[in-house]
């Protein structure tokens, strides 16, 4: 195991002053350390393929040379497909790849990484991206960044550092970076009526939408993280379905569900960092979406599940987006009982969207779902009448 120090001062020494990515519990400690230094840059993507962007934009800026490092939990590594293999590839524009491997053979995990963990390595190969181990010994960092600098030299494409559980030492926050988390370059857009520390929680959220979701007539989707943790931990309903992976994919699957089965309420809660990953399913559920659609925005302004690093949120107004979209309704508050009307108001004519300003944290000691995907997926089907 290295401190993060270690390997961000020798990839320093080498040029690279730029991170971008989205975060992971293992990429952590290199958050802290990046944001907490001035003469650093780091950038909240929200998506990894964006980061691969934006680090092949900063190469073209500094004329072709290696100055990025894209950062990606390897769930993720679907998301960077394409620009790893039709832009960096393409154009030559090189950078360092740091994936972590959630579902490492041999390494206890959850179940969302069952796959893409033993996957990792070939997805790499076959996009001809070169890898290796990411270096637990400071010995070890001068070899690892210069065979990829010599990648650089000789192909000007990407190079990828693969890193297992436990490479990197946390590096905690100090507390005036703990104070400033979650801010932004532009105010909030909507006029909050309480101060942030006044805000529900997640879990007061939660009780309400529990409150008015009746288990007969409902159906209420949960995004990745702790909201579904949450969801499952204050009530196992058999009207719930918990996404573990597939991150910002909770309002197309209600879509379709809502499409398939209109004599359903289907209310999906979504995250501000699950929903900037995918912000363009709010112009598909704007068009196609039906009246039985709930899409609610549960958003604190950090990537809370994984160690409360930032998101742009803050500046991101997104019932307008929504209304701007198609949506038939949408509305931005910070208390629950807005958030309960809405949820028990009559259908308007196509989808409507709530976004409901919370504080960060969760409950603690939140458990996980005691119940697996398909265990839970096979409930759910039963309750509604369709297997």
């Amino acid at each position: 195991m290295i401190e993060a120090r270690d390997f961000i001062e020798a990839a320093r020494a080498r040029g690279f002053e730029w991170y971008a990515g989205v975060p992971c519990s293992y990429l952590t400690p290199f958050i802290n350390y990046v944001i907490q230094d001035s003469s650093l840059h780091y950038l909240s993507m929200a998506n990894e393929g964006d980061a691969v962007a934006a680090m092949a934009g900063i190469a073209l800026g500094r004329g072709g040379a290696p100055r990025g490092i894209a950062m990606m939990q390897n769930s993720g590594l679907g998301n960077a497909v394409s620009p790893l293999t039709s832009l960096t590839w393409t154009f030559r524009l090189p950078q360092l790849l740091i994936v972590t491997w959630r579902g490492q053979p041999g390494v206890a995990d959850e179940p969302q990484h069952a796959l893409m963990g033993p996957i990792t390595p070939a997805m790499l190969s076959t996009m001809e991206v070169p890898w290796e181990l990411f270096p637990t010994e400071r010995a070890a960092l001068g070899g690892a960044l210069g065979r990829a600098m010599a990648h650089f030299s000789a192909t000007g494409r990407p190079y990828a550092l693969v890193m297992p559980k436990g490479s990197v030492a946390p590096c905690p926050l100090t507390e005036e970076a703990l104070a400033s988390r979650g801010t932004s370059r532009s105010p909030a857009v909507m006029e909050s009526r309480h101060a942030p520390e006044e805000r529900p929680s997640r879990r007061a959220a939660l009780e309400a939408v529990i409150a008015h979701t009746p288990v007969a007539a409902t159906v209420v989707l949960a995004a990745t993280g702790f909201c579904g943790r949450e969801l499952c931990a204050i009530a196992d309903r058999p009207n719930q379905l918990y996404m573990v992976g597939s991150m910002g994919c909770v309002a197309p699957l209600a879509l379709g569900l809502a499409l398939a089965r209109p004599d359903l309420k289907v209310v999906a809660i979504d995250g501000d960092g699950a929903a900037l990953m995918r912000l363009g399913a709010l112009a598909t559920l704007g068009a196609y979406g039906p009246p039985n659609l709930r899409h609610l925005l549960l958003d604190n302004g950090v990537h809370d599940s994984t160690g409360g690093q930032a998101t742009v949120s803050p500046s991101v107004s997104f019932a307008e987006v929504a209304a701007a979209c198609g949506y038939a309704a949408s509305l931005e508050a910070d208390d629950t009982a807005r958030i309960a009307a809405w949820l028990e108001a009559p259908p308007a004519g196509g989808p409507t969207f709530a976004r409901l300003l919370i504080r960060p944290g969760a409950s603690q000691g939140l458990p996980r779902p005691s119940v697996g995907p398909v265990e839970v997926k096979q409930r759910l089907l039963e309750h509604i009448g369709a297997r």
